[in-house]
């Protein structure tokens, strides 16, 4: 994984903080804290189908996000859209794009700021201000107009620079 892309160990920390009663899985309701946490929005009917099984251990839960960030944002998490055109792909695409974007545009300016990128980054257990860490040095990456934030075309640019590397 590149760029901004979750470590192994960030999906390690992800877990740990997951798995509040520490039996070592991961059940599908304490997956679904983290989703409503970010803003996705999924029923344990509808989440189920997607992991395939009631509870991960550690290994399924990376092997399960790994399966996600290779194929949502291309849109085959759910077999059905394979068969779509291409434009109804790129459609659906822009459109897991810009709610991706939403979830780290708190304030709805059409921005990211460095303390919305730290607030979200800490609600999903991935932010650490004693870290040492700079959210400033990661916007700037990919700040092409140096405003200081990352608009949505930036962050169009990082994510699929991501998915590609």
């Amino acid at each position: 994984m590149s760029g901004t892309a979750l470590s192994k160990k960030d999906l390690q920390r992800i877990f740990e903080k997951l798995d509040k009663n520490g039996d070592g899985l991961v059940s599908l309701e304490e997956l679904n804290c983290l989703l409503d946490g970010i803003g996705v929005q999924f029923s344990l009917q509808e989440l189920e189908p997607l992991v395939g099984k009631p509870c991960l251990n550690m290994h399924e839960f990376l092997s399960f996000c790994d399966s996600i960030s290779n194929h949502s944002v291309n849109g085959d998490i759910i077999e059905e859209e394979e068969d779509d055109d291409d434009d109804d792909n790129d459609d659906d695409e822009e459109d897991d794009l810009a709610k991706a974007f939403e979830v780290f545009d708190l304030n709805g300016d059409g921005f990211i700021s460095c303390e919305e990128l730290e607030s979200v980054l800490g609600r999903l257990g991935l932010w650490d201000a004693n870290s040492g860490k700079d959210c400033r040095s990661m916007i700037c990456f990919y700040d092409t107009n140096f405003d200081g934030m990352v608009d949505f075309q930036e962050f169009k640019t990082m994510m699929l620079h991501n998915i590609s590397s």
